[in-house]
């Protein structure tokens, strides 16, 4: 049985980049190319984790000036050594973002929403920092049933412990769907609003190569694994390894989507 206390807190950025923060640097290529924002603009990065998005950001879209706010001591460390001086990142909360009215022209938050304990107030503060004609704009994984790696393992951790459904990210997350997204984006007063799904291959050249990270201990799933006692984890390992697709040599080819929505600051 699961401890019914298994955190969501992600504070130590090697172990998260192992277990999906791989797949996030995927992601964030494809999703600027959809935002296709013109250069010269002013950024915001909320919740930027390891750097993933900002990175990719830096590369792409060649910023005038790219800001970035993250919770997490461990991750703004990280998040540091891979930026460098080339962002200015603040330790501070998406709902209380540091940054003046109107001083940016493009907010951003990559895989952050669905951990936010108050959703609409982040997407107010998001919006209050934009600049008139701004775009605000995020993506989250679909838990519920394009993320492939993470619905392997709780389908396999309810199979074994009814009571895991609770911790399930599919079902405790219900803004990983693209008509909730919408609607928060649209009850935020963001107009022009439209999501689509992303999706990236996620190879594993064994089954260790996708096991391994869930024992890091960062995210519900792997939190929840590390909370079994050793019996009940082995079992658990088991029952994954037989749901997942594995090729002759051993590999798996799973997909990992996401959904991103993006909507304009018109007031």
């Amino acid at each position: 049985m699961a401890d019914r206390s298994v955190s969501d807190t992600w504070e130590r950025g090697d172990p998260y980049e192992r277990y999906v923060g791989r797949w996030s640097r995927q992601v964030a290529p494809r999703f600027l190319a959809w935002l296709g924002v013109p250069p010269g603009r002013r950024w915001l990065d909320v919740g930027c984790g390891t750097g993933a998005l900002s990175a990719a950001i830096l590369d792409q879209a060649a910023p005038a000036a790219l800001t970035a706010v993250e919770p997490s001591g461990g991750f703004l460390e990280t998040a540091r050594r891979h930026l460098g001086p080339r962002a200015v990142l603040h330790q501070g909360s998406a709902t209380a973002l540091p940054l003046p009215d109107a001083s940016v022209d493009v907010v951003v938050s990559g895989l952050v929403l669905n951990f936010v304990p108050e959703p609409p107030a982040a997407l107010a503060e998001m919006r209050r920092v934009t600049a008139r004609g701004g775009t605000v704009a995020a993506y989250v994984w679909d838990y519920a049933e394009g993320m492939q790696l993470m619905r392997a393992f709780w389908d396999a951790a309810v199979a074994e412990d009814p009571a895991a459904a609770d911790l399930d990210e599919g079902t405790r997350f219900p803004l990983s769907r693209p008509a909730a997204l919408t609607t928060a984006f649209e009850g935020a007063g963001l107009t022009g609003v439209e999501a689509i799904a992303i999706e990236v291959p996620t190879p594993f050249t064994s089954f260790a190569d996708y096991w391994e990270p869930f024992l890091g201990g960062q995210g519900p799933a792997p939190a929840y694994a590390m909370s079994l006692d050793e019996g009940a984890r082995a079992r658990l390992r088991d029952r994954v390894r037989a749901r997942l697709p594995a090729a002759p040599d051993g590999s798996i080819a799973l997909i990992a989507r996401a959904w991103a929505v993006r909507g304009a600051d018109a007031a």
